[in-house]
């Protein structure tokens, strides 16, 4: 017993369903297209042995219907010939063969039924087919996206990655300390000493009493 049992079965399926309830949906879309390609195979078989029959019926028909023209004319020569019994027993042998042209005929009418039929089953199955092939292929899209995700993932987890980490924070720590020194001697070269402000005051004193001389130097001269 394959997972379809039925043509019905087949195209009437919910391919997305079947697979949301599998453990496995790439085996699953699998078997499911091997029973699909299988049915195809024997709709396919059924139908060329359909087509073969007929063309079988058909060439019967026309054998049968000879022979009833043939009868049809041995019956009217029997007539001019004034033999009444003769025509009598070729139209017995035509109408005999006539009913057989009838069944057959009936069943040249079930023969063109049976493989327009199976015409139809055929079309449907490749759709179907070819639906769950792209079903297939996306699934499998999917699949390998998950998988390259989950690799990335995993090796971002590994103890190697963290170990880079940790190396890139101890790296990362020296250089803030480097910074940090460097910044403290640039504070310390610009900071002045108590002894180089006291100097810079007694500088400063000597200038004010040397402009006052000067500025009193002035004043005389002018004043004289």
């Amino acid at each position: 017993m394959g997972i379809f049992s039925r043509f019905a079965d087949i195209v009437n399926s919910n391919i997305s369903a079947l697979l949301d309830k599998a453990e496995d949906p790439e085996k699953m879309i699998r078997l499911i297209i091997q029973e699909m390609e299988d049915t195809l195979v024997e709709v396919r078989t059924n139908s060329v042995k359909a087509m073969a029959d007929k063309k079988e019926l058909e060439r019967k028909l026309i054998s049968l219907q000879d022979h009833c023209n043939d009868w049809q004319d041995k019956a009217t020569l029997a007539l001019t010939k004034q033999r009444d019994d003769l025509a009598r027993s070729a139209l017995m042998e035509k109408k005999k063969l006539e009913d057989v042209i009838k069944e057959l005929k009936n069943e040249d009418i079930i023969l063109d039924e049976t493989i327009e039929k199976l015409s139809g089953e055929i079309n449907k199955l490749e759709s179907k087919i070819t639906e769950t092939r792209a079903k297939q292929q996306s699934l499998s899209i999917r699949s390998q996206t998950a998988s390259n995700r989950r690799d990335v993932q995993k090796h971002l987890h590994t103890s190697r990655t963290n170990e880079a980490m940790a190396k890139f924070e101890q790296y990362s720590r020296k250089i803030d300390e480097l910074e940090a020194e460097a910044d403290l001697f640039a504070q310390s070269g610009n900071s002045k000493s108590l002894d180089q402000e006291f100097a810079e005051l007694q500088a400063q004193d000597e200038v004010e009493k040397e402009l006052e001389k000067l500025k009193k130097s002035i004043s005389k001269n002018v004043n004289k």
